[in-house]
């Protein structure tokens, strides 16, 4: 199946055939013809059949099932996804097939208790895979309203003018964000990092493979890239997905350590659920010393995104710092339907945890 993209209207022309690679229709040039003809379009591949359970090798070409983007894959990752609706899920069917008596109501508890609690009543994992990978750039401008294109930040060693420094055009994908391709071109994605940790060798599948510089730069900086716990919450038709990553460790002037995390969000709406807006976030922050921080604020990162069938799904990343070296998070999203009628959203608890094998002050 070939694949087309319109060099001006990449966004919309990628939702069309994301949902007829889903359908495993045919894609001809007809087809484009008489669906774009008042569009610009330019071959990008050969859809390939997406893989359920083996997992992509480095140099993978595919297209973001939902945001659309052209990317390549970097490197692999072994996850553990928390998913608390396979976990309700499975306490019903326990609840159905036992005839244990109800257990007593719960006393009541302090903040500290309950978001311990929180933490210990994580739902049972099971294996993920997840994919650290190269974004086109020719797709940032298309899909920046819907995924942030700047995905991997990392503490500065010097905080002159900020703590961070970012790397654009990385992003994770999970295994079912998949749709593979392949192309004759050398060079499919452009990025100022390809030629850097991609080489072009014809006589492989695919005819990508990593570098010396990709092998070093993922071995010196894992424990800031690897993300090692997903997790996963539905409500009401909105899945909320979260994957915390520890950043390191920094020394203030006061002799103190400040532990940073970056956290990356995504929301997707489900089903036939009509159009929602997001304006409202509702945070809880534990830190092991037993300080709870309640944070409430409008939108998200200075957005306010509408979930809708055209972007049913938006992603973003944020920090969060703590002057222990664990805690966690959890809370809620306030959406509206433009009839005005709101609901929240939960955010599944999720754990701040640092690396023991970092070191005070170091950075990557």
């Amino acid at each position: 199946m070939m694949l087309v993209l319109s060099r001006n209207t990449a966004r919309n022309i990628s939702q069309e055939v994301l949902a007829l690679c889903r359908l495993q229709e045919s894609l001809t040039a007809r087809t484009c013809n008489r669906k774009f003809s008042n569009q610009k379009l330019e071959p990008v591949g050969i859809l390939e059949t997406p893989n359920e359970d083996k997992q992509y090798s480095t140099g993978q070409l595919f297209l973001h099932r939902i945001f659309g983007y052209r990317a390549i894959i970097l490197s692999t990752w072994e996850t553990k996804l928390y998913d608390r609706d396979d976990n309700i899920n499975r306490l019903n069917r326990e609840k159905k097939d036992g005839d244990k008596p109800a257990p007593p109501p719960r006393p009541k508890l302090s903040p500290d208790e309950m978001s311990r609690a929180a933490a210990a009543a994580s739902p049972q994992h099971q294996s993920a895979v997840y994919y650290s990978v190269l974004m086109d750039e020719r797709d940032w401008k298309h899909v920046k309203y819907r995924t942030q294109t700047e995905g991997v930040t990392f503490l500065h060693e010097n905080e002159e003018n900020s703590p961070f420094f970012t790397i654009p055009g990385l992003d994770y994908a999970s295994q079912d964000d998949v749709l593979p391709y392949s192309s004759i071109s050398q060079r499919p994605i452009q990025h100022n990092l390809l030629d850097k940790f991609i080489t072009y060798e014809p006589t492989k599948d695919p005819p990508f493979a990593a570098r010396h510089a990709l092998t070093d730069w993922t071995t010196r900086n894992r424990h800031w890239l690897e993300p090692t716990d997903v997790y996963r919450e539905t409500t009401n038709n909105i899945r909320v997905t979260v994957i915390p990553f520890y950043m390191g460790v920094k020394r203030k002037n006061n002799d103190s350590l400040q532990y940073w995390w970056r956290y990356c969000i995504r929301l997707e709406k489900l089903g036939a659920l009509a159009d929602v807006q997001l304006t409202e976030r509702n945070w809880r922050i534990f830190s092991m010393n037993g300080s709870l921080e309640t944070v409430r604020a409008r939108g998200v990162n200075g957005v306010e995104p509408i979930l809708s069938s055209e972007m049913p799904a938006f992603q973003y990343s944020s920090h969060v710092s703590l002057y222990t070296p664990s805690g966690h998070m959890w809370g809620t999203f306030r959406v509206r339907f433009k009839s005005g009628k709101s609901f929240d959203v939960k955010v599944p608890p999720f754990a701040l945890e640092s690396k023991s094998e970092t070191k005070p002050g170091t950075s990557s």
